[in-house]
């Protein structure tokens, strides 16, 4: 079973919108309370964008995408979102979703944050370009 399923990436002109979709599949749903989306553009190092602590139901952002993207979960589902608007070029990237355990907010936030933030649990990534 793999853990996580990315999907939603595509093109889209800047200012545009897209929403990503994380399918957490309930295995890794048991094993896991922070969630995350990390990017990686070519020849840059990978960021982490946001995360999502499942037991508050509370998000944090990076300052990068803070008023343009939006974390949001269907715990009915097991779906984590990234709702991305007012996108830009330079938001052209790999999007990964990630999972792990946190013992509480305060870990999950600075867990995605972190320079080479390290996650038990990755999907395959979703391409998102962006034109200008």
């Amino acid at each position: 079973q793999v853990p996580l399923v990315e999907s939603g990436g595509g093109s889209v002109q800047a200012g545009g919108s897209l929403r990503l979709s994380c399918e957490v599949s309930r295995d890794t749903s048991l094993r896991t309370n922070c969630l995350a989306w990390l990017r990686q553009a070519p020849g840059k190092e990978r960021e982490g964008i946001g995360g999502f602590y499942t037991r508050t139901e509370e998000a944090y952002y990076a300052d990068s995408v803070k008023g343009r993207f939006t974390i949001s979960r269907d715990s009915s589902k097991n779906t984590l979102y990234l709702q991305m608007n007012r996108l830009a070029p330079e938001d052209t990237a790999t999007y990964y979703c990630a999972a792990d355990f946190a013992v509480n907010g305060d870990y999950c936030n600075r867990r995605f944050s972190r320079r080479g933030a390290v996650f038990g649990y990755w999907g395959q990534g979703t391409q998102v370009t962006v034109s200008s």
